[in-house]
């Protein structure tokens, strides 16, 4: 079970690399609305709420993209 407000990563990943066969690179690539198009596509409902911008904010902060 995972605490409310945390982006599902491992059913994420699970349904990137098992259902779409996604290499990492492509996975770790696509943004969440993509991830949800996917997810919707076939035939499932995002199950996580869209972000609003103070998590997005955090996710940033503790995520950083690095060159």
């Amino acid at each position: 079970m995972r605490a409310a407000g945390l982006f599902p990563f491992a059913e994420a990943m699970q349904f990137g690399f098992g259902v779409l066969k996604l290499a990492p690179a492509t996975f770790w690539a696509l943004t969440p609305r993509e991830l949800e198009a996917a997810v919707s596509a076939h035939g499932g409902a995002a199950r996580a709420l869209p972000l609003d911008r103070a998590a997005l904010s955090r996710l940033m902060e503790r995520y950083p993209d690095h060159d």
